[in-house]
Order: C-alpha cells, then sequence, then structure tokens
C-alpha cells in the first residue's frame, strides 16, 4: 500500500483520549447515535480489545489480582492486543471504505505507560508505530480533565477501579500531562476539548470537527 493511499485510509479513523472517566466514551457512544441517524455506515471499537485475543488480553490487563504485573510486561500486552486489533479488524474496515471511531488508541500507551510508568518514549512510539503498521488516527479527541476530577467521578460512579484505574494521582498527572505534550507536538491532529463542559455542548463540539472532516451534515 502506498503512502498516498495509507493516508486516505486514515482520514476515515479518529480516536478518542483522556483520563479514566473524562467522558469520552460517552462522546463515542453519542457520535455513534448521531452517525446512525445519517444512515453511515462506520464502526466503533475499544482498546484494549476488539477482537478474540485482544478481549483475553485485556481480561489480563485489567484484572485486579494481577497487580505485580512489571510495566514492561505491561506495555507488550497492550501492543499485542492492538497489533491483532488494527490487522484483523481496523486495516480491513478501512480498506472496505468504512469509517471507524477508536475508544482510546495508541496515545493511551504513550500516555500511560511511557509519561505515566515512566517508560522511554521513544521507544514507546517505536512499539505503537509496529503493532500498528504507522496507522494514525486524522484526528484525536482529548478530553482533557484535572487528575482529581477523574478520582472524584470513578468515587461518584461507587465503581471499584481495574488494575489499570489503581494508581494514584501522581501518576493520573503524569499521564494527563502526557496527553498534552502529546497534543502540543501534533496540533493538526489533536482536538483538546475541555472534559468540564457539559455533555451536549461537548458533542457539539465534536460534531463541528467529524462532520467537517468526513464531508457530513453540520446540522
Amino acid at each position: 500500500m502506498s503512502a498516498n493511499q495509507f493516508s486516505q485510509l486514515a482520514g476515515k479513523f479518529i480516536s478518542f483520549e483522556g483520563l479514566d472517566f473524562c467522558g469520552k466514551s460517552t462522546q463515542v457512544r453519542l457520535l455513534a447515535q448521531r452517525l446512525e441517524k445519517l444512515n453511515v455506515t462506520f464502526q466503533v471499537v475499544r482498546e484494549p480489545g476488539g477482537t478474540k485475543i485482544s478481549e483475553a488480553i485485556r481480561q489480563i490487563l485489567l484484572e485486579p489480582v494481577n497487580g505485580e504485573m512489571h510495566p514492561r510486561a505491561e506495555i507488550l500486552l497492550f501492543e499485542a492486543a492492538r497489533a491483532q486489533l488494527v490487522h484483523e479488524k481496523l486495516l480491513p474496515w478501512l480498506q472496505g471504505g468504512g469509517f471507524l471511531i477508536a475508544d482510546r488508541f495508541f496515545d493511551s500507551t504513550t500516555a500511560y505507560q511511557g509519561y505515566g510508568r515512566n517508560l522511554d518514549i521513544a521507544f514507546v512510539r517505536q512499539l505503537n508505530q509496529f503493532a500498528t503498521s504507522h496507522l494514525v488516527p486524522a484526528r484525536t479527541f482529548l478530553l482533557d480533565i484535572p487528575a482529581e476530577e477523574s478520582e472524584r467521578r470513578r468515587r461518584q460512579a461507587g465503581q471499584a477501579g481495574d488494575r489499570m484505574e489503581s494508581g494514584d494521582l501522581e501518576l493520573y498527572r503524569r499521564i494527563r500531562e502526557g496527553f498534552l505534550a502529546l497534543a502540543a507536538q501534533e496540533p493538526e491532529r489533536f482536538v483538546i476539548l475541555n472534559g468540564l463542559l457539559p455533555i451536549d455542548q461537548l458533542h457539539h463540539q465534536i460534531w463541528a470537527e467529524v462532520s467537517r472532516l468526513w464531508g457530513l451534515p453540520a446540522r
């Protein structure tokens, strides 16, 4: 596949990123509902997961009893799940002409494992590129909230955190700083959104960008 063909495929691909409980999954759901009303052919995937193999790896990654997992083992499991998803589902779907929405993609690994777990950022990028065959979303919506707000929302929801949600505030502050650093490095790809805004307002901001990118009705 030529670089131009690959770029055309990526133009139909967007991702959502942010701290846990930032509201990205809610925005993905609202966007999907709007696309359904327009009879747009699209698919939503989540990471880690999306294939039989990737879902099995997800269970290992999120299970609280695996608290002894080393950061190097953790990142390799994430990349394994991602590689399977990209090559089994994402690339064939994009080649078939459909639009694609990812609830997390490789930026989460750079932020969580690179910045959060203090792994070498340059090596993390290499792993991401290897796992994805250099597939990059055309737009990445970053729903930005403070680490303290992420923790407050988790407590308010009354949910026990999984293994990936069990870190302290300092970890999540580093992860947030990582996301913001990535957005500053690629301003043409990232759209930073204030995750503290009302849900409907965020949806309207997201739709304005998605409709422009994908040539869909603005209203």
